[in-house]
């Protein structure tokens, strides 16, 4: 997806077009992940379907270098362009005594899909603002690197995710707001990313239902087959139904439309071969007109069958595959299965506002270094020598002061990074760092989110994480994403919005 670069000064999501004024400092980066409720939906239907078979295969995200990031240059100990401040957090979480740390109902992982198509995973948290739909990553798992134009494709973010479960429901990104630095030069002072979501939505049963409703139905839906004997196979033919057979014929099982007992099967062959078929009632005598299928964009780039693609979407943006079929007469009680149709739709729910159903954390700017802070992520990746002693599975935490100094990293542009001792690796990335965490309210104040993760000592392991320190400029991307506005993504009856 192509990227727009808006400057502080002319930010507004409802122009339609945009003017840089001459000699403008743009500070600031904004781009479209999905923001029709109708494409949102056919995102979240993507990762859900198939029990999440897609959030299960997704991988942690690594970042493009062959070595661990080294820190060097300890720096100064002012890092702020502004006075300090601080917006406060909401929350759905009953208070809670524990020795132990409680994990937030804020904190999950971002799911989304490269260029290359493959499937990764990063940390992430839902933080407050004022229409309760922003969520904090890096900036590194919203925007791909060193592309300088193209944001991840699929983005939704997933609250408490465990083991391709998503128990509040999916939230696809509808808007991304980021530093214009690492928008445009990958400057890495800059990785943190605030992406306005969608309502959550969540599949929450299934409806056998009529053809008649199943073609006007523009939610989730699909076809299970039922079996059937070759008797009703033969009537549901003969009365121009959707049923259709399964196996192998030999030669000696064909024959001739006349035939007392002959049964009718529906052949699908390629183009030519259908234009050259004879029509009326014949052995290999066209079957029916053509028939059209509106499939998936991912459905028709994979499609390899006997049918004819679409040269592309047409205007209403959809994609099709016209099929050919032929007639073939054979004995009754040949080793054929046969089947019959049954339709089903996805009764979607709607989950509501991200913030309303899982609280959000607060955001802090212009802090001094040294905060005693809680880091969370689903770390994944093995350290440096090879152990791996994390699975992605489930959260973990590092808690901490941050260095009284920042730090430069001999890599990505950084000049200025907080950083914290903490062993977390990649699939961590873009978790919060949450300064002035109470542990009964399971509430703080986002003041980072892991950009890198660091060895030290040389020792080949991973000892340190640092982030992009949370300045006025982070503080400016956070006020203009906290404007964006989002909706629900499907209707009241589970129907999809158009």
């Amino acid at each position: 997806m192509k990227r727009l670069l808006i400057p502080l000064a002319a930010a507004s999501l409802s122009a339609a077009a945009i003017a840089i004024p001459a000699g403008a400092a743009p500070s600031w980066a904004t781009d479209d992940l999905t923001p029709k409720p109708a494409d949102a939906y056919g995102v979240a239907d993507f990762w859900t379907k198939s029990n999440g078979a897609a959030l299960r295969k997704a991988t942690q995200y690594t970042l493009d270098t062959k070595v661990v990031p080294k820190l060097v240059n300890a720096k100064t100990t002012d890092t702020t362009d502004g006075k300090p401040g601080m917006t406060g957090p909401t929350t759905t979480a009953k208070p809670t005594a524990s020795k132990n740390v409680n994990l937030p109902k804020t904190i999950g992982k971002v799911f989304f899909q490269d260029k290359d198509g493959e499937y990764h995973w990063c940390s992430a948290t839902s933080i407050q603002s004022q229409y309760r739909n922003l969520v904090a990553t890096a900036g590194h798992c919203v925007f791909e690197a060193g592309s300088k134009e193209d944001v991840y494709d699929k983005w939704v973010f997933v609250p408490g995710y465990y083991q391709g479960k998503a128990p509040y429901g999916i939230y696809v990104g509808a808007y991304a707001f980021t530093a214009y630095d690492l928008d445009l030069y990958d400057d890495y002072d800059g990785d943190f990313a605030f992406v306005a979501v969608h309502n959550g939505v969540s599949l929450a049963a299934e409806k056998q239902v009529s053809a008649k409703e199943y073609k006007e139905w523009a939610g989730d839906k699909w076809i299970k087959p039922r079996e059937i004997d070759e008797k009703e196979f033969r009537s549901c033919l003969l009365n121009l139904g959707e049923c259709w057979s399964e196996g192998k014929d030999t030669k000696a099982d064909l024959v001739g439309p006349d035939h007392p007992e002959a049964v009718l099967e529906k052949i699908e062959v390629n183009a030519t071969k259908y234009k050259y078929a004879k029509v009326g009632k014949g052995q290999g005598f066209k079957f029916g007109e053509p028939e059209v299928e509106q499939v998936t964009e991912a459905e028709w780039r994979a499609y390899k069958g006997l049918g004819t693609r679409s040269t592309g979407p047409d205007k209403a943006g959809n994609y099709t595959i016209t099929h050919y079929y032929t007639q073939q007469w054979v004995k009754p009680g040949t080793a054929r299965k046969y089947f019959a149709p049954i339709y089903v739709i996805g009764i979607a729910k709607d989950m509501g506002r991200l913030g309303d159903t899982v609280g959000g954390q607060g955001v802090a700017w212009n802090q001094p270094l040294g905060q005693s802070v809680t880091v969370f992520g689903y770390p994944g990746a093995a350290h440096p020598d090879g152990d791996k002693p994390y699975t992605g599975v489930t959260p973990k935490w590092c808690a901490g002061k941050t260095s009284t100094k920042s730090w430069q990293v001999n890599t990505f542009r950084v000049e200025t990074h907080q950083v914290l001792k903490c062993s977390m690796t990649g699939g961590a990335d873009g978790g919060p760092w949450l300064m002035k965490y109470d542990n009964n309210k399971r509430t703080g104040y986002v003041n980072g989110v892991t950009s890198m993760f660091h060895d030290y000592d040389g020792n080949e392991r991973i000892d340190y994480v640092s982030s992009a320190i949370f300045d006025g400029e982070t503080a400016d991307v956070y006020k203009k994403a906290n404007l964006a506005q989002t909706k629900s993504i499907v209707g009241p009856n589970g129907e999809l919005l158009k």
